[in-house]
């Protein structure tokens, strides 16, 4: 049974910063393409930044430059570290893990950026 949990979710005022953590069991985590998205209220899930087997890494254009994404593939856990967080910011966001058409999603932990 694969399973994607995350953490470190949470409460931050602008400006402030976040590390989220995925852990998967039952993948064999080194094969995947992992990375996060996130689902604001009212509008579509969209990828924020994505790592490949091999460590190639994208982001999202309004993330680039705040946000850091990493694997340690001993651990089988994806990390997102999240600096000068923005309200615009403010989501649910999943972790998600993808090899040869399996999907994988994470339930979702949320994100809220105030003051």
């Amino acid at each position: 049974q694969v399973q994607l949990v995350e953490s470190g979710g949470g409460l931050v005022q602008p400006g402030g910063s976040l590390r989220l953590s995925c852990t998967a069991s039952g993948i064999i985590f080194n094969l995947y393409q992992v990375g996060w998205y996130r689902q604001g209220p009212g509008n579509q899930r969209h990828s924020v930044a994505d790592i490949t087997r091999t460590g190639y890494i994208t982001y999202k254009e309004s993330v680039q430059g705040r946000f850091t994404i990493s694997r340690d593939n001993a651990k089988n856990t994806v990390y997102l570290q999240m600096n000068n967080l923005k309200p615009e910011d403010t989501a649910i966001y999943y972790c998600r893990a993808y090899y040869s058409g399996d999907v994988n999603w994470g339930q979702g932990i949320q994100v809220t950026v105030s003051s």
